[in-house]
Formats: structure tokens, C-alpha cells, sequence
């Protein structure tokens, strides 16, 4: 008899703390599924106050994705512990042998994690800023985390490396609101080129583009060269029109000039021939 009562109350153990670990389990998906609902549910109101910040909307989508996983392991490491599957202690540790085994397995993607983050944090350029990157021109049309995109002019897609794109040289024309446009015309050596140099400034000032701050058009001889007297045209434009002025002044600055009798050489070389000799 003693060893049945003692068989029965081991059993009745048992049962009592798989009841008891079933209970925890259940209990602890419970939490993780209506915590992962809530995670998704921020998402929408934490985007609203990113905007309310002010935040540039380059850091939105890496800060949004950051919160999200964050929040999500956090959520599975306590509802891990909940259930008492594992201690929180072991679970950290087993966490950082497996964090250590997937850096060394993706240490490119970490190198582009890195690149991103400190493209994102030192803005050397936004989203729809015009720049020159890694031998490419182009729109930048998403700043992410592994990629940068940019669309060129002809409507073609770039994805570049963001380890690559925080070590390269960037150009960024759309930084400042202006830009100078600088051109070099070249007139005959028997033309006027003082009259030149009007032509070229009432060209500029009829375009209806240029700025007079923070310096006034200039057009002045620049160099005596082997075919032609050249002169240098500067001027200050906003930089959303720079383009439009630079092609207006090389149509425009060539019909009038040839409305002057103003000549634009070519490469030439005179021959002298001494019949004395």
C-alpha cells in the first residue's frame, strides 16, 4: 500500500505541473499575440508623431523598423521566460552566441547596416536631392538602411551599396537653394568683343532667371587663345533653374551674335609662306 499511495501522489505531481506548464504556455502566447497586435498597432500613431517631430522622413522608415523589431524581441524574450521554457539568463546567453555566429556570417550586410546608419546621421544628402555618387548622377529617391536608390535622369533605378556610398565622394547640387552657372564663350579676334560682352549680358538679363545676389553677371575676357578671344560669363541662378539657363545662354547668346555678324571661330592655324627665302 505505501507504494501505491506514494505512485499515485508522484503521478498526481506530475499532471499538477504539466497542467501548470501547459497553463504558463498557453498564457504566454496569449501575451505574445496581443503584444505583437499592439506593436502593430503603434506603428500608425508613432509615424504620425515622427512627422509632428519634424524628424527628416529618411530616418521614418529606419526608425519604425527599428522600434518594431526591437519591440518584437523584447516581447518574445518575456514570453519565453513566461512560460517557463527558458530562464532569462540562459536565453541571453544562447541570444548573444547566436548574434555572434550571424555578424560573422553577414558581416557585408553589417558593413552596408553601418554605412546606412551613418549616411542617415550625417546627411550628406535627403531624398529628392540631385547628387553624383560612386561614378552615378541621379534623384535620390530612398535613403535605406542596406541601399541607397537613385533615379537618373534617362529613368533608370541605382541601387548602391550603403558601405559604398558613405565612403565615396559625394556631389550634392540640390544642398543650397543657388548655384553659379559658369560659361566660357569664344569670339573671332577681328570681332568686338566688348560688344560681345553685352550681347552675352542682355541675353542673360532678358532670360528672366538670374539673380543679382550675392554677386551681379559677369562677362569679361578670360583668355587670349589660339583660334579665338574667349570670355567668361558668371552668374547666379536658383538651382532648380540652372539647367534652364545654361542651355537658354548657349541658343540664345548664338543667334544673337550671329544677328551682330559676332563670329564663333573654330580651331584654325594660319600658314605663313616667306617666298624670299
Amino acid at each position: 500500500m505505501p507504494n501505491n499511495d506514494f505512485n499515485l501522489n508522484y503521478f498526481d505531481t506530475i499532471i499538477h505541473s504539466a497542467q501548470n506548464k501547459l497553463t504558463s504556455i498557453i498564457f504566454a502566447l496569449i501575451v505574445f499575440f496581443i503584444g505583437y497586435f499592439i506593436i502593430k498597432a503603434l506603428q500608425k500613431p508613432l509615424k504620425k508623431w515622427l512627422t509632428k517631430l519634424k524628424i527628416d522622413i529618411s530616418f521614418h522608415a529606419f526608425i519604425l523598423s527599428l522600434a518594431k523589431i526591437t519591440l518584437t524581441v523584447l516581447l518574445g524574450m518575456s514570453c519565453l521566460e513566461m512560460s517557463g521554457l527558458v530562464k532569462a539568463t540562459s536565453l541571453v546567453t544562447a541570444l548573444s552566441a547566436v548574434g555572434l555566429a550571424v555578424s560573422l556570417a553577414v558581416k557585408d550586410s553589417l558593413s552596408n547596416l553601418a554605412g546606412g546608419m551613418t549616411v542617415l546621421f550625417t546627411k550628406p544628402f535627403e531624398v529628392g536631392d540631385f547628387i553624383d555618387v560612386c561614378g552615378y548622377s541621379g534623384t535620390v529617391t530612398e535613403i535605406g538602411i542596406a541601399h541607397t536608390m537613385l533615379k537618373t535622369v534617362d529613368n533608370k533605378i541605382i541601387y548602391l551599396p550603403s558601405s559604398d556610398v558613405a565612403k565615396a565622394q559625394i556631389t550634392n547640387y540640390s544642398k543650397e537653394p543657388t548655384r553659379r552657372l559658369d560659361i566660357k564663350f569664344s569670339v573671332g579676334y577681328q570681332d568686338d568683343f566688348e560688344k560681345a560682352e553685352k550681347i552675352i549680358l542682355d541675353t542673360a538679363e532678358k532670360s528672366g532667371l538670374i539673380l543679382h545676389e550675392p554677386a551681379e553677371p559677369f562677362a569679361r575676357v578670360c583668355a587670349h587663345s589660339s583660334s579665338s578671344i574667349d570670355i567668361q560669363f558668371r552668374v547666379w541662378v536658383k538651382s532648380e533653374n540652372y539647367w534652364d539657363l545654361h542651355f537658354y545662354m548657349y541658343e540664345q547668346v548664338k543667334k544673337a551674335f550671329d544677328e551682330n555678324g559676332i563670329s564663333i571661330p573654330f580651331n584654325q592655324l594660319d600658314v605663313h609662306i616667306d617666298n624670299n627665302k
